[in-house]
């Protein structure tokens, strides 16, 4: 059995892999585990330097997932944008944050 069938992957990342009017990813699960192994490791290495910014500017955490969207969103990201909002989302619950409220088609919480 491979490692990436023992990992439980929260149905939030997997709605990410879901079409609008269907019930089942669009993605084989190999690929959304993966994606999903990216995205928590990606936020658990950002919780200590947000709370850092967040502390040692003194920003409001809004600003401090707003900054961090930007820095993984940019011509170079390996995220795609629903992704990099799960992420923030992610950071957010990890650090015992509001949960960042993202405008339609907008890359900043």
């Amino acid at each position: 059995m491979s490692d990436a069938s023992q990992i439980e992957i929260p149905p939030s990342f997997v709605a990410l892999f879901v079409a609008p009017g269907k019930t089942r990813p669009h993605t084989a699960r190999e690929v959304v585990a993966a994606r999903y192994e990216l995205c928590e490791d990606l936020a658990l290495t950002l919780a200590p330097t947000a709370s850092q910014m967040q502390l040692a500017r003194d920003l409001h955490t809004s600003a401090v997932l707003a900054q961090c969207l930007q820095a993984i969103t940019g011509a170079d990201a390996v995220l795609d944008l629903p992704e990099a909002r799960w992420v923030m989302c992610r950071l957010a619950e990890l650090l015992d944050w509001d949960m960042p409220v993202f405008a339609a088609g907008d890359a900043a919480p």
